[in-house]
Formats: C-alpha cells, structure tokens, sequence
C-alpha cells in the first residue's frame, strides 16, 4: 500500500505559523497484564485510522501493558514480554508513526527496574524512546516503586514540523513533589505540537481540573495540544478517556466521548472551538463511570453473570440497576433473603425491583439457619444478654447463601455497602460484606439516593417507595439507622471533611458540628479500619476512596 504524506503550513492573521495534519486517536480500553489482547486493539486501532487518513497516531499511557500494572512489573518475565509486544506492534506500522506507551526495561541493575516510557514506531521499526520524567507518588499512584525518571529529549520532527511528547504526570507539575518542570525543556524547543499520552484515573471534579491545567499548557508552549487518556476500568480505577485537543490559546477544538472506547481522526487545520466542552461532573457522569468500572471488573474477570442480595433497600436497588445496564438483565440474578423481622414493604419492594429489571429473581428465608446458629450458640451466651452479635447472625446467614450461590454458578457477587456505611463500620464482616466488588463503596449514602433519583428520571425503575422510606438495616424489629446515627446529610458532611479533606476533631468542631457527634463519628471512622482492610475493592468516584489511596494503619492511637 503506497503512503502519500501531506503537510501544509498556513499563515494566520496574526503571522503566526500553523501546522496541518491529521492526528488520530486511539483512545482504547487496555486490560493489564493481557500483552497479547492489548496487542490486538492497538494494531486494530493504528490500521483502522492509518486507512481514513491519520498521519500521526496517538496511544494512551502504557497502552501495551495496561495501566496501572503494579507488581506485574517485579515478575521476572514481565519485562521481556512487554519488550517482545512492542516489537510485534512496531511490525504493524508503515510511513505514518504511532506513538504508543510501554514499560521500558533499563539496562542498569541500579534503582528501579524500568522506565514508563513511549515508543515511536514507524516502518516496522523502534525509531525513538520518551521516557517520563515525573513520577507520581500520591493518592493511588506509587509509580516511584517500579520507574526510572527520564532524562532523553522530549522532541521529534514529523512531517518538517517539531512535536513535543509528554506522559501523564510531566503536564502535572508540582513544585514541591518534583523537581524540574519538563515544560521548561518543551517551551525551550519551541513545538509546534504538544502531545500528552495518559493513563489518568476519573473522579468527581476531576474533568473540570483536567481542563484548567490543558488549557494553561497549551497557552505556556503556545503548542496545540493533543491530549491522549486512557478508557476503562481496572481494578479500582476507572479512567474515563475524554482525549482533547486545544488550539495555542487554549480554546478546545475537539473532544472525544468520555466513558467510551473510541478512534478519531482530527485535522489540526481545525480553528473553531466547542460551545460546548465538557460533560458537567454530575450524576450522569457518576452513572456512566459506576457502568463502565462495573462492567470492565467482570468482563476483564471472566464473569458474565451477577448475584445481588435484595433488601428492598436503596443501595441493592441502585446497585442491581447498574448491574442490569452494564451486564444485561439476562446476566443479573436477584436474591431476597428475608428473616423473620423483615417487613412486608421491603420484600414487596425487592419484588418490584426484580420485575421493573426483568432480572432471574429467588426467594431464600433464612429464619431457619439463624435458629440453627442461635440454638448451637445459646449454651455458650447463656445469661448474656441479646446484642449486635445475634443481629450479625443474620446478615451473615445471608452471606453464607450468597457465596455458595457465587461458588456454584461463576457469578460475580456485588457487595452493596455505600461509603458512609464503611466508614462508620455499619456492615457485617462476613455478611454483607461478602463479595467481589463494592460497587457503591465510594458513594455517600447521601449521594446514593441522588443517584436513585437519577436512574429514575425517564421511568420508575427503582420503586418510590425504595426511595422515600427511611434507611434501615432490618436486624432487629422496628430498627432504623438512624437510631444509631446522624441524619445521612449530616454524616456524610462530616465525613467528607475527616475523610477526604483530612480535617481534625478541632477543625470540625469549630466550623460548626456539635462536639460529641464529631467524637463519635470520627471514633467510629478509625475503629472500624480492619473492618475496611478486609472489604471488597471499590470503585474510585471521588478524590479520596477508602483502599489504595488512603493507606490508614489498623492499630494505632492518634485521634486529634
């Protein structure tokens, strides 16, 4: 096949020069560790936008491995293979380059074992490295465990033109975690393109701080910028693409679809910017990200089907409809488990659930399993009177259901706890806390209702009544939550601030909470870190999720 490549330089009104030529995006959902399927879409995605015209194609962040892939790294022949999958890529490229991200093996058997790095492969060849040169190692990044920081030029010429090429974090600079700014090197050179190849994870806010910092790159180099991210989810982190251009004045030209795996070929002669940017950070965006960390865990598991314990409750109600939308009704199995105190209204509204679903739906009453434990145990609680431990009797029934339900049809369960609940430790180890993921785990209870309201909003898919009625655990008769804790508003207001924004017993009271609720609360949030420790993983929806990103020790005694 024969590759005409075609550069014009136009002049603008201002005399400035500016540079034509087609870009593609390859804006892919890469499972980490699968060097062979990553392999396939990457060379799909190249030939694909090779063919409607691309001159210049752009990868996301270690696009061949996977981001992140952790201590995959540290495995002997991890390394090699990643070496052997890039040259397998290189094969596939001809007259038109593509820039793709991989871990570099380092020669050196000095400090850390490689370099996050990007590959310019043209003509079946390995033509030029780029290696990163700052290294996250905050929130959930710890890329200073496994990466070298670079030290190579940042630069090549493409087409007669000069192009800068950054990963992720070098646009990111902070003065007092790093030390040079890359972009120092970048406006030095003078680019005529800056590109930016990403593996960066989402959150609420996230978009709109992503946007202010392009825009300030972009004006700084007076570059157009290309800006690459990866789409998907693994593990906890859900990365929600959104790959953008902006124009030398930092104005958006283009914008690719956010949640979603998509190519585009955009002409960097294109001069008008978007009306509109930027999907807002509200509840549909919260709703596309859960779909696509949800879906992405079980598909890139192996699990077509999920099993979700039904209370009637909001969290199983919301959770079963983003199971149903990311998997299909027909790979969603609802379970009610009603015990002897469970109220009519709550089975009833499990029912409606399953129905508005259309999802496989069974009813296991687990009165006689918790009348088997409390007669085996009464010989040995004789004379103690009844507490939480007989309430945990049954949400641990349920568990044990629930599991041998998993274990036997090769369905992923859903764990359907919220964040305030985690946080304050009010769920049941080896209860409700059974499962593979935790979908809502990052999701205050406050929060989860709007979301409800949101899934609702074309047609009642989630009972009214689900909605309205107070939250209760149904562990006891007539109990509520809160019987034993603040209003969910005034819970979650407080949690915020102590959990996410570090705030002191001090700081909260001050700015207004009542003293004992504050003590109580943050006493809550501390004692029940083991309980946290052993939890399902949960998906990354605000800047500070319980797991990887807050690294709190179990045993300790500061409490100020």
């Amino acid at each position: 096949m024969a590759f005409l490549a075609t550069l014009y330089i136009l002049e603008c009104d201002d005399g400035s020069r500016k540079l034509k030529m087609k870009i593609g995006v390859a804006q892919i959902n890469s499972t980490v560790g699968d060097l062979e399927g990553n392999l396939q879409i990457a060379s799909s995605a190249y030939a694909k936008l090779v063919s409607e015209g691309s001159e210049l194609v752009i990868f996301p962040e270690l696009a061949l491995c996977g981001y992140p892939p952790r201590d995959l790294l540290l495995k002997k022949s991890f390394g090699d293979d990643c070496s052997l999958s890039l040259e397998s890529f290189a094969r596939e490229t001809g007259p038109f380059p593509a820039l793709i991200g991989f871990p570099e093996k380092r020669t050196s058997d000095e400090g850390r074992p490689f370099h996050n790095s990007v590959a310019l492969c043209r003509q079946g060849k390995i033509q030029q490295v780029f290696r990163k040169r700052l290294l996250p190692t905050y929130d959930v990044f710890d890329e200073d465990r496994y990466f070298a920081p670079g030290r190579l030029p940042m630069c090549f010429t493409h087409l007669g033109k000069k192009i800068g090429v950054t990963i992720c974090e070098d646009l990111w600079f902070r003065g007092g975690l790093h030390g040079e700014d890359p972009l120092d090197e970048i406006c030095r050179e003078r680019p005529d393109l800056l590109v930016n190849l990403s593996a960066s994870p989402w959150h609420l806010g996230k978009m709109k701080t992503r946007l202010a910092l392009l825009r300030s790159v972009a004006s700084r180099t007076q570059a157009q910028l290309a800006y690459v991210n990866l789409v998907g989810g693994n593990d906890e982190l859900i990365f929600d693409g959104s790959s953008i251009f902006l124009n030398q004045q930092g104005l958006v030209v283009q914008k690719l679809v956010s949640f979603a795996e998509t190519t585009l070929v955009f002409d960097l002669d294109e001069d008008s910017s978007l009306k509109t940017i930027v999907e807002t950070d509200d509840y549909e965006s919260v709703h596309k990200a859960l779909m696509l960390g949800l879906g992405d865990y079980a598909r890139k598991s192996g699990f077509k089907k999920a099993i979700i314990g039904l209370s009637g409750g909001i969290d199983s109600a919301v959770t079963a409809t983003l199971a149903v939308q990311a998997l299909g009704k027909e790979n969603v199995i609802g379970i009610s488990l009603p015990s002897a105190i469970s109220s009519e209204h709550s089975k009833d509204d499990a029912l409606a659930l399953a129905r508005n679903l259309g999802i496989e739906f069974h009813t296991l009453p687990i009165e006689k399993i918790v009348n088997s434990a409390d007669s085996l145990l009464a010989p040995l609680f004789q004379g103690l009177p009844p507490d939480v431990t007989e309430e945990n009797v049954q949400a641990r029934a349920r568990g044990l259901l629930l599991m041998a339900l998993s274990n036997k049809f090769g369905a992923l369960l859903l764990t359907t706890g919220n964040k305030s609940e985690l946080a304050v430790g009010y769920c049941t180890l080896y209860g409700d806390m059974c499962g593979g993921l935790a979908v809502l785990s990052d999701l205050p209870k406050s929060q989860v209702f709007a979301l409800a309201k949101h899934l609702n909003r074309s047609s009642e898919v989630i009972p009214q009544n689900t909605i309205l009625k107070p939250p209760s655990a149904e562990l006891r008769p007539n109990q509520m939550d809160s019987d034993s804790l603040p209003d969910y508003d005034l819970l979650d207001a407080i949690l915020h601030e102590y959990v996410e924004n570090g705030a002191s017993i001090r700081e909260l009271i001050g700015s207004g909470f009542e003293e004992s609720t504050v003590r109580r609360i943050v006493e809550l949030v501390d004692r029940n870190e083991y309980k946290r420790k052993q939890a399902a993983p949960g998906l990354k929806i605000t800047p500070l999720a319980f797991g990887i990103g807050r690294r709190m020790p179990i045993v300790q005694k500061y409490s100020n």
